[in-house]
């Protein structure tokens, strides 16, 4: 397909799935801004359609293919490019949906640009060779980034395709994240979410540690505050702990990855850690970082509910530890059968309905903890980045630790850092 001059090309974005996905679909756009192509919204007619896609459960290869064929129909004549997880997975099947013009698996993002201008008869405006890891942030958000430090992951546990969509753990070099921080922070943004398929495995390919990386990060001036989007509980590190309490950018904000609160399930999806290890870990960040006057930890946990061979029994075992360690959060997934993943094949596997009201469950318990960590807080002085969004005459903002703060508008405020007390 020729299009010619690309002042005259439209090019839409859409994305599905995590946070690392619309990182990369951000650095996608602002290559494809700098060669003169023109944004639309996903709503519009445009000559190319970009989807960044998202396989970690059955429902998200399906929304993946609706999207591509909603887009065929809104301009036949379109070039759809499809990238991301269910790309890589289904490359084949995706190929042959009508439509499709090019698909680019996980080691082919650093082509996406560059191949879709050629496919539209646009010289790359940069030509450079592929790096190991292909580095993102996101832009367009005053208040906040997405920056992208590590991809992939070598666990392979018996539920997840992400080994197999994404590739094996490797880092985005530290100095072009340290980059890609200070480019953020010209933009005006003052806080940064640090984001990764296990993020706290980076350096372990390039013999720099994590440690190291934040605290190179801390030093980046303009940006006033970071979050770790998501750490596997052994790789958050006592050392790592010690150092965010003692005075950081860090805020006091876990995302932490649990799956199960039985020992057994823990064992059949070959985690790293067990429920005592789990309960220590989170005691040890509570120590460190909590203090009379102080504003609590927010930890967001992720459950997954339904695995093979969850009974009852272990599910209430699930239920019974969430209780004990009192998350801020639950983040509740119902397991989803992945063709190719060893838990596919397991005995045990769990009706649809009894997953449903295990989620349910685990929902109706995480909206009681999170009410009891607000009003755990209340009294407490924060300090809330607020956002520029108008909500019908309010904005909103989150404290350190994680709690949504809502005030009557006033735009003076929109990307600043305010005192409140909660």
């Amino acid at each position: 397909m020729r299009m010619g001059e690309s002042k005259h090309i439209t090019i839409a974005f859409l994305t599905l799935g995590c946070k690392l996905n619309y990182a990369e679909t951000s650095t996608y756009e602002r290559g494809f801004i700098s060669a003169g192509l023109q944004v639309v919204s996903k709503e519009q007619k445009a000559d190319i359609y970009l989807i960044n896609t998202c396989s970690v459960t059955a429902t998200s290869d399906a929304k993946s293919r609706n999207l591509i064929r909603k887009v065929h129909r809104i301009n036949p004549e379109a070039a759809v490019i499809v990238t991301g997880c269910s790309a890589q997975l289904r490359k084949d099947e995706i190929a042959s949906i009508p439509g499709v013009s090019r698909v680019f698996g996980c080691n082919e993002k650093s082509s996406v640009v560059p191949d879709t201008l050629a496919l539209c008869g646009v010289t790359s405006p940069v030509s450079t060779p592929p790096p190991p890891v292909f580095d993102a942030w996101s832009s367009g958000e005053r208040t906040r980034s997405f920056l992208k430090v590590q991809d992939g992951c070598d666990n392979f546990c018996a539920y997840c395709t992400v080994p197999y969509a994404r590739g094996g753990s490797r880092s985005v070099p530290m100095e072009k994240c340290i980059q890609n921080a200070r480019e953020i922070a010209a933009k005006g943004v003052k806080e940064i979410v640090l984001t990764g398929v296990n993020t706290g495995d980076f350096g372990r390919d390039t013999g720099e540690s994590f440690l190291d990386l934040l605290k190179a990060l801390n030093e980046v001036e303009g940006i006033e505050r970071y979050r770790i989007s998501s750490i596997e509980p052994n790789l958050l590190t006592g050392e790592i702990i010690d150092w965010i309490a003692s005075g950081t950018k860090f805020q006091p904000h876990f995302h932490i990855p649990l799956q199960s609160g039985s020992d057994e399930l823990l064992r059949k999806m070959g985690r790293h850690y067990d429920t005592a290890f789990f309960a220590d870990k989170l005691e040890y960040v509570r120590r460190a970082m909590e203090a009379p006057g102080r504003p609590e930890v927010f930890f967001g946990i992720d459950v997954m509910v339904g695995l093979p061979g969850e009974t009852e029994e272990l599910f209430r075992s699930t239920y019974a530890f969430l209780q004990k360690v009192r998350p801020a959060f639950i983040h509740v997934f119902p397991y989803s059968r992945r063709p190719g993943t060893p838990a596919a094949s397991m005995p045990g596997q769990v009706a649809e309905s009894i997953k449903k009201e295990r989620v349910e469950a685990l929902e109706a318990l995480c909206s009681e903890l999170h009410s009891e960590f607000v009003e755990s807080n209340r009294g407490i002085r924060e300090k809330v980045l607020f956002e520029s969004t108008d909500r019908q005459g309010f904005m909103e903002g989150y404290t350190g630790n994680y709690i949504r703060i809502r005030r009557p508008w006033e735009a003076s405020l929109c990307g600043k850092i305010v005192d409140v007390t909660i």
